[in-house]
């Protein structure tokens, strides 16, 4: 670190001060150090940190695998916050969701002297975890059941629900279907609930719930094979856009136009959506704004603020080309 400050011609403690991300640094200032960190080769000696400070600068995460977009881009846009703000993580994936599970990644975790917790997992087995768990670290959850705990950070499932069925319904049409998630992930009941409680508040039919899927866009399809034999159906709502990808197949393949006989919204705004055949009306989740929100809240945390809280990130309707009038509309 010396040599470093030599090189770029600042103190010690500046040197220190950009490395840990402080404000107040002018730009030209630290543009010098980081160029000398470049040129040297510097890097962090880790172990002395901690010894000096009793911080590791580390933040344990615990998320579920099997590739869901939602759970990864959370992560990744987590990491990348933390980068920004002088953190690194140590992540762990789990390939079963179970209260057993989630208390051995925990214990991994606190092995590698984290500073906080952060929980990506959106699952119902998730919750006596989040309810009952305490290690004297912050435990921060990210999506899931927000009423678990006061740390959480999420997008705001509800509003996003409600704005897609909404939609559908100023278009005209007279009520709207919904393909669900898994029941056992929280985010499929939150959204599944939302859309109920939209049609009820607008007076509309609510028809019943008999299609469902895994997120995946087989599940969607298989369920749009069912549902397009349903002439009464203009409109569905899919719980996410993998799903409406395979619902969107399903219709084309019954005769069933989108949007001019069945208007089709999904949720999450898949990086792909825009590109489907016809592009997709969707809700888009601001992950790297999540992520930012998340970061924030643990950085509160671990200065002592027992309070600390973020609001909800609010969801965004991105309206395509597969939603429209119903037929008798055209």
């Amino acid at each position: 670190m010396a040599d470093v400050a030599l090189l770029a011609q600042v103190s010690h403690q500046t040197v220190s001060r950009v490395l840990n991300g402080s404000p107040g640094i002018r730009p030209g200032t630290r543009d010098r150090v980081l160029m000398a960190i470049d040129e040297l080769g510097y890097r962090r000696n880790v172990a002395a940190r901690i010894l000096a400070s009793k911080r590791s600068g580390n933040i344990g995460v615990i998320t579920s695998g099997g590739g869901q977009f939602g759970p990864t881009s959370v992560a990744l846009s987590l990491e990348a916050a933390a980068h920004a703000s002088g953190y690194s993580l140590s992540l762990v994936t789990l390939s079963e969701i179970t209260e057993r599970s989630l208390r051995a990644a925990a214990d991994r975790l606190l092995e590698q002297s984290v500073e906080a917790l952060v929980v990506i997992v959106s699952h119902r087995a998730a919750l006596p975890f989040t309810k009952s768990f305490d290690v004297g670290i912050p435990v921060v959850l990210v999506e899931g059941d927000l009423s678990a705990t006061p740390l959480t950070a999420g997008v705001d499932q509800v509003q996003g629900a409600r704005l897609a069925t909404r939609h559908l319904l100023d278009l005209g049409h007279d009520t709207v279907y919904h393909i669900a998630g898994p029941p056992d992930w929280i985010e499929a009941m939150v959204r599944r609930d939302a859309w109920r409680e939209e049609l009820k508040q607008a007076r509309r039919r609510v028809p019943p719930l008999r299609w469902g899927g895994d997120w995946s866009a087989r599940s969607g399809y298989e369920a749009g094979r069912v549902l397009s034999r349903e002439p009464g159906v203009t409109a569905v709502f899919a719980a996410n856009d993998q799903m409406a990808l395979g619902l969107i197949r399903a219709l084309n393949e019954a005769g069933r136009r989108v949007p001019e006989d069945v208007s089709v919204v999904g949720f999450d705004d898949l990086p792909e959506s825009p590109f489907f055949s016809p592009p997709l009306t969707t809700i888009r989740q601001d992950f790297p704004e999540l992520g930012r929100r998340a970061m924030a809240l643990i950085q509160r945390l671990l200065k002592g603020d027992a309070h600390a809280s973020v609001p909800l990130v609010e969801a965004v309707l991105i309206i395509r080309e597969s939603t429209a009038p119903p037929p008798f509309h055209n």
